[in-house]
């Protein structure tokens, strides 16, 4: 039986860290799903389809990975999906108490899935979407923070 997991987040846009986070997660599940959510409190940067463009740019080649976007919780999109485990990834002490807190909420609401965290590699650390967001703004340089061979849409 091919042991699955679920990588959810908002992707906006999907980083060389999120890849980090990725790779290391597969090489603990057979298969990954990256799940782009809807999260209500944020006005996306990038609509759902051209999040789901960058990540499949970003995971070209990587075998045992699909990328799909869903609206609601993620423990009910694991349960639809029959995946027990959520993969997180933290590049610090505030990723790791925010993902602790959504871990435990998650444990609540459905004990039979587990949430593991991800430490990123530490020359990921620094990089965030909110600071690529910035970056193409600012018609910043990204080549650092993105994937290489990302192309992002020129409508930004």
């Amino acid at each position: 039986m091919k042991t699955k997991a679920l990588f959810p987040g908002s992707f906006d846009p999907f980083t060389a860290g999120h890849l980090n986070i990725l790779t290391r997660a597969l090489t603990m599940f057979d298969e990954v799903v990256v799940a782009v959510g809807v999260n209500q409190e944020k006005t996306g940067f990038f609509t759902n389809a051209q999040r789901l463009d960058i990540i499949a740019q970003s995971v070209g080649g990587l075998d045992g990975v699909c990328a799909t976007e869903y609206d609601g919780l993620t423990v009910d999109v694991c349960r639809q999906l029959g995946i027990r485990h959520i993969v997180r990834g933290v590049r610090n002490m505030l990723d790791f108490e925010n993902e602790r807190a959504i871990a435990d909420a998650n444990r609540r609401l459905a004990p039979e899935i587990e949430t593991i965290i991800i430490p990123t590699a530490q020359e990921f650390a620094h990089i965030s979407s909110s600071a690529v967001r910035d970056l193409l703004r600012h018609r910043g340089d990204t080549s650092l923070f993105l994937v290489p061979g990302v192309v992002i849409p020129e409508s930004i």
